[in-house]
């Protein structure tokens, strides 16, 4: 019996779709955007993530599991998404049209 190979069918890459981000098909929510609801600040639940995204566990699952499978690939976008916000935030200070609350 052959060897049969499975992959994540919950997931893909479509260049016109959120910058060709991994995202879960039939939706425009990114794999990253799951990772961090998931790994820092409130650490939500794979339930409290499903419900807060109106998605199944699977589809959550299948996200984390992505994740976990690409995890280098998927730190180093969220580092430069973290960057460019910073960027763009610091740009937009110098400018005079945002001011931090304190």
């Amino acid at each position: 019996m052959a060897v049969e190979h499975l992959i994540i069918d919950q997931i893909i890459a479509d260049p016109a779709i959120r910058g060709g981000k991994p995202i879960i098909a039939g939706t425009g929510i990114r794999v990253m955007d799951i990772v961090l609801r998931h790994t820092t600040g409130a650490e939500l639940s794979v339930e409290q993530i499903a419900e807060t995204f109106q998605l199944t566990r699977g589809q959550v699952h299948a996200a984390l599991a992505y994740y976990y499978l690409h995890q280098m690939e998927i730190d180093a976008q969220i580092k430069a998404d973290d960057a460019t916000a910073d960027r763009l935030i610091a740009d937009l200070e110098r400018q005079g049209k945002l001011r931090r609350s304190e």
